[in-house]
């Protein structure tokens, strides 16, 4: 059984802290749990300790995510739970390959693997529509992609609608920050948002209003085969039961109108 070191924070305070995140009342998480709200108070101060059973419940109603499970586990004095292996290891061999075929057949649309701080993992050839004309020192590894895009020697001055992007990916970027109580996202947030949000590629570049039925926010960009007006959709694994998988996520860039869509099958073999 692993011990929890002395100065770090119990199990039970830990557990209170994500139930808090989630807004959730001792009662609401009773209720979800079929779990006595006496009981969750005596783990939340301490007074009574839970079994690894329990932790495991209590994390997966919270919506804790795995990496999180395992630091809980330890807190409490247990072995981690969720295993995690690097992408490369032979264990991830279907894992890699699954990802291999999906950026090969979503091609010719731009997509990219990232992890949970938006790093770079893999991308398919045509990521090169964004990559032209970036310093190339935004390209040398580890990649951050949010970083890529905002920043002004990066995917910046060609993205038309930057101040309604930018607006769009810290907003985005706030919310997974919160929801995984990370404090490397907060300081990423911090460093994108001291970024300039105005483009040099002329009166396009003002935040723009969309109509009522519009479905999604595009972004508006300058690559080398034109203005691109594109939306992004995230695929992720489901039922993950590996810290690294649970982590990663396509990001897959779709044409947000007719020509956006012409410009990119054009490219298609």
């Amino acid at each position: 059984m692993a011990l929890p070191r002395a100065h770090e924070p119990s199990v039970g305070a830990l557990l209170r802290g994500w139930r808090e995140q989630r807004r959730l009342t001792q009662l609401d998480l009773a209720e979800r749990t079929n779990v006595s709200t006496r009981h969750i108070s005596f783990v939340e101060n301490g007074r009574s300790r839970p079994t690894s059973e329990m932790i495991l419940t209590l994390a997966e109603h919270l919506d804790v995510p795995l990496r999180e499970r395992n630091q809980l586990l330890l807190a409490g004095g247990y072995a981690p739970a969720y295993s995690q292996h690097d992408l490369a290891s032979p264990s991830m061999s279907a894992v890699s390959e699954a990802i291999n075929r999906v950026l090969a057949g979503l091609a010719p649309l731009p997509a990219v693997v990232v992890d949970r701080h938006w790093e770079l993992v893999a991308a398919n050839e045509a990521i090169g529509l964004f990559t032209a004309g970036v310093a190339p020192r935004l390209l040398e590894p580890p990649v951050n992609v949010l970083r890529l895009s905002l920043h002004p020697d990066g995917m910046a001055p060609r993205i038309l609608n930057l101040p309604e992007w930018k607006a769009h990916l810290l907003d985005r970027l706030a919310r997974q920050a919160a929801a995984a109580r990370d404090n490397a996202l907060d300081d990423l947030h911090a460093e994108l948002s001291a970024y300039s949000a105005h483009s040099t590629r002329g009166p396009c570049s003002r935040a723009e209003t969309h109509p009522a039925n519009t479905l999604v926010v595009p972004m508006r960009y300058q690559s080398p085969r034109g203005e691109l007006a594109l939306f992004t959709a995230t695929t992720v694994f489901g039922t993950p039961t590996d810290v690294t998988v649970s982590e990663l996520a396509i990001e897959t860039f779709y044409p947000a109108d007719p020509a956006s869509a012409a410009a990119l099958t054009a490219s298609r073999p």
